[in-house]
């Protein structure tokens, strides 16, 4: 059974690790890979595991993940519900079940709210996120906003994604937040100079997304290219042409301390973040039982202080090849 972690100074205590969703609905291989029922399987097993964290959002599927979740926790009884942390996230514009932009206008967060409480078959969000920063609405009036769904009890706890400095400082000073959730693993370490120091300053804590480089410090990778239509890692800069190569090279460290120990590369890479500090509960993404059981197996690795360091010296930022998005996605990080 998975420890818990307190989430930020707010009062929030959620399992050491979590469990992403995505993958269930999109963005990781082709639909037909997609087992509805082995997903729903996944989702009671991590339950059984102590792992109790899970996170979903609207634009998943979309609507489709947090539907699935609903469909899984109804299946285990009215009780499962008080057993687990529910994060979901709003922020973007949906149309004809594409996504077409940020939106964080003060209606549409709780139009939002309403419909994932119906499809999550639910009467509270233990951790509401926005998605992105939407630079058309301030953030006060969005955190606001969330705040006012704090008070109708609606929703527990709020936190931010991918958002930067300045943002972080202005909804905090608007309303308690809890967490931020942004990409970091040993492969993406862009919040270690700047945002890392002022979570902890701020008592907010760190969700990690993309725990293990969106899949690739387990060991199991291929180029861009072979992956198919749809699949998130065709259009990856870090898994195209040289970047690969020097990628691959880089996280040979990961594969060669894995083999050390006994353990995969996918456990060294969770055990890595779990060892930076008590504040941070990353949230590796499957579908699968098998490899949520691996990764929930990595709890139990402990790392040494050389062994940590020499990791860290391995995939510095500038051992790893290539930016973490296309323009496209960069231009909604907020930094």
């Amino acid at each position: 059974m998975l420890t818990t972690r307190s989430l930020g100074t707010q009062g929030l205590t959620v399992s050491s690790l979590g469990l992403g969703l995505m993958g269930m609905s999109q963005a990781y291989g082709t639909a037909e890979e997609r087992d509805e029922r082995e997903s729903i399987a996944t989702i009671h097993r991590a339950i059984e595991l102590g792992c109790t964290f899970l996170d979903t959002a609207e634009v998943y599927g979309p609507f489709a993940n947090e539907e699935l979740l609903g469909r899984a926790l109804q299946e285990l009884g009215p009780a499962a519900r008080d057993g687990v942390t529910i994060a979901t996230k709003f922020g973007f514009r949906i149309q004809d079940g594409v996504m077409n932009g940020v939106d964080s206008r003060p209606e549409h967060i709780r139009e939002v709210v309403e419909a994932s409480l119906r499809r999550l078959r639910t009467d509270r969000i233990d951790l509401l996120y926005q998605h992105r920063v939407d630079p058309a609405v301030p953030m006060e009036e969005v955190v606001g906003t969330m705040a006012d769904l704090v008070r109708a009890g609606k929703v527990r706890f709020l936190g931010l994604s991918e958002a930067g400095e300045q943002n972080i400082r202005r909804a905090h000073a608007t309303h308690p937040i809890t967490a931020l959730q942004s990409e970091y693993s040993l492969w993406e370490r862009n919040l270690e100079p700047r945002i890392i120091p002022l979570l902890r300053e701020l008592g907010i804590g760190l969700v990690p997304f993309s725990p293990l480089g969106r899949g690739f410090l387990t060991g199991h990778v291929q180029r861009a290219e072979e992956y198919p239509e749809g699949d998130f890692r065709r259009g990856d800069p870090r898994y195209q042409g040289e970047n690969f190569d020097a990628n691959v090279r880089a996280a040979a460290a990961v594969r060669d301390l894995a083999a050390a120990r006994g353990a995969t590369p996918g456990q060294v890479a969770l055990a890595w973040l779990l060892h930076k500090g008590g504040d941070i509960v990353p949230i590796p993404g499957t579908k699968r039982r098998t490899y949520l059981e691996e990764n929930v197996a990595a709890a139990n690795l402990s790392l040494s202080a050389d062994e940590m360091a020499a990791l860290d010296a391995a995939l510095a930022p500038d051992k790893v090849s290539g930016p973490r998005y296309g323009p496209r996605q960069m231009a909604t990080v907020d930094r």
